[in-house]
């Protein structure tokens, strides 16, 4: 039975359904149950509504945020079951663009990607003059998936041990250090099912995307207006499949490869490969500026300036906190976005030239930060580990990464050892929904994508636009930057807001000329932070851009893709 008979608004439809295919019933298909529970699940929330109300002071938000919590199945088999609560936040649209008054158009829920980020400060996005149109005519919906901050959190080790000392991440790791990876992999992997429990197996992608249905019954949407990014594009996908009927418009932004064949093993080696180019883009880059930072004047030689660089932290760590792993991970957020490449060359060159104030202030650790790094962590191990078969021979996973990083060893190891617990994983995997939809059945979609996107690979995006029928792909060339929509290319945003806006979108596919290069930035005459420095983690309020995070390193906030 198709999941867009079974989800029809009216009730007595999903009285049908259940007359039609009752449980146990030997004619019941293969997720029947779980469909009919979410049926029920969104009845219910759509009758419960969410109220909204402050939010916590402990956020910090300006008073126009306002949040809540909707509440869903652990597991959708069992709806009348065990249930957990999400929070929720929402602006409520502005009602005017510029001096022009504007209609609403509903909620346009977010999700930044993950498994294991939050988007609830997104809602505060429509005070960036990019979104203002956007926010005019929306509600802005942001949510914690399940896990995730005050959503039935999960937790696989003690926060403090994201404290340990600075860390090496060789690029091309021992026989002896590959031993005490698969150790703590294994261990790591034990501790999420002993300080989570069994509930941990219902952290999936495909109950991410049952949960997206529910809220949008809570928000009393009829159909959903949905942007994710990176990881959101995946489960945004599931959604398309599971929901078709219920789409009214939808963006996935850096789209990651939905074929079931690379989720998410495959997957996580493509990136990895794709690491290497982008690393390679930020050294030109560097080396283009090399009268500024003196990193060398071509990528080579900035290579070698930053190899340097790990030899003397691996011999002593800056302000004793800060290793190769540490400078690695620095260095890797750069490869998200472009954005960072100023500020990460001139902490490197400070570091080479005496000073190791800024690499310690960019890559050091922040305590009051851990407990967020540990959550989201444990969110991104169970969600990939539940989803889809890994490897379970450690050969295998030496044997692909030692090959891949004679190619790409920036990248490489770090990428196996952030996803290793999976190959140790204590819980029955599944098999990955084969994501697909047929003419006419889903409304247009819009895919963005950065050609040279390392987090989410370009491969990604075409196969997403193949799966996804009536979707229309606008490419940013010769860029990297992972998120694209909203950003700094006007081209982009067009695209952006005329689909959302008017659901309107190119014939077929679009191309944007890249955005403008980052400029470099002069070390400061007074030895503060250099202008045009973005905040610290500590200081900066969580933003819709993630990546993968590293259960190796405390002082690297990424979260996955």
């Amino acid at each position: 039975m198709r999941a867009a008979a079974l989800y029809g608004t009216a009730g007595s439809l999903v009285l049908t359904a259940v007359v039609a295919a009752p449980a146990g019933s030997a004619q019941t298909p293969p997720g029947w149950a779980e469909r009919h529970g979410t049926a029920i699940a969104a009845e219910r929330a759509a009758a419960a509504g969410i109220r909204f109300g402050s939010c916590s002071e402990e956020q910090d938000t300006p008073g126009s945020l306002q949040c809540g919590t909707v509440t869903v199945p652990l597991d959708y088999a069992r709806p009348d079951g065990a249930r957990i609560r999400l929070t929720v936040s929402r602006v409520r649209a502005t009602g005017r663009d510029g001096g022009r008054q504007v209609p609403r158009q509903g909620s346009l829920v977010f999700n930044p990607g993950g498994p294991g980020a939050s988007g609830m400060y997104f809602p505060l996005i429509g005070m960036v003059p990019e979104w203002k149109r956007i926010a005019a005519a929306y509600d802005l919906v942001g949510y914690a998936p399940r896990g995730v901050g005050r959503s039935a959190p999960l937790s696989c080790q003690d926060p403090k041990l994201l404290l340990r000392g600075p860390s090496r991440a060789p690029a091309y790791p021992s026989e002896s250090y590959k031993k005490e990876r698969v150790a703590r992999a294994e261990a790591y992997a034990r501790g999420c099912l002993q300080r989570s429990g069994r509930a941990i197996r219902h952290y999936t992608s495909l109950n991410n995307a049952r949960d997206l249905d529910v809220l949008r019954a809570a928000l009393g949407e009829r159909r959903l207006t949905f942007m994710g990014t990176s990881y959101g594009t995946y489960f945004g996908s599931l959604y398309a499949t599971l929901f078709p009927s219920h789409v009214r418009r939808m963006v996935l932004d850096s789209a990651v490869n939905p074929d079931p064949e690379r989720v998410w093993y495959r997957n996580s080696l493509d990136q990895s490969f794709a690491f290497e180019g982008r690393w390679a883009d930020f050294r030109a880059w560097i080396a283009k500026h090399h009268s500024v930072y003196g990193l060398g004047r071509t990528p080579e030689e900035v290579l070698l300036n930053y190899e340097r660089a790990r030899a003397r932290l691996a011999a002593e760590p800056a302000g004793g906190t800060v290793g190769p792993g540490q400078l690695q991970a620095a260095l890797r957020q750069a490869a998200y976005y472009d954005d960072h490449w100023p500020q990460r060359a001139l902490a490197l060159s400070a570091y080479l030239k005496g000073d190791p104030k800024p690499l310690v202030r960019q890559a050091g650790p922040y305590p009051d930060a851990i407990e967020e790094q540990e959550n989201g962590n444990a969110v991104y191990t169970a969600v990939e580990c539940n989803d889809a078969p890994w490897p379970r021979d450690w050969r295998t996973w030496d044997r692909d990464n030692t090959r891949l990083a004679d190619v790409a060893p920036f990248e490489t190891w770090d990428n196996a050892w952030t996803n290793l617990p999976c190959a140790y994983w204590p819980l029955p995997r599944r098999r990955p929904l084969d994501v697909r939809t047929s003419p006419g059945e889903l409304p247009p979609t819009l895919i963005l994508a950065a050609e040279r996107d390392a987090a989410a690979p370009y491969a990604g995006a075409l196969e997403m636009h193949r799966r996804l029928s009536g979707s229309v792909l606008v490419t940013e060339q010769g860029s990297g930057s992972h998120g694209i929509g909203g950003g700094d290319n006007r081209c982009v945003n067009a695209h952006l807001d005329t689909y959302l806006l008017e659901g309107r979108l190119p014939v077929r596919r679009a191309v944007c000329a890249p955005r403008a290069e980052p400029r470099p930035v002069a070390p400061p005459r007074d030895g503060g932070r250099p202008a045009g420095e973005p905040p610290t983690v500590r200081e900066a309020p969580a933003a819709p851009r993630y990546a993968r995070p590293d259960t190796s390193s405390a002082t690297d906030l990424r979260r996955p893709v």
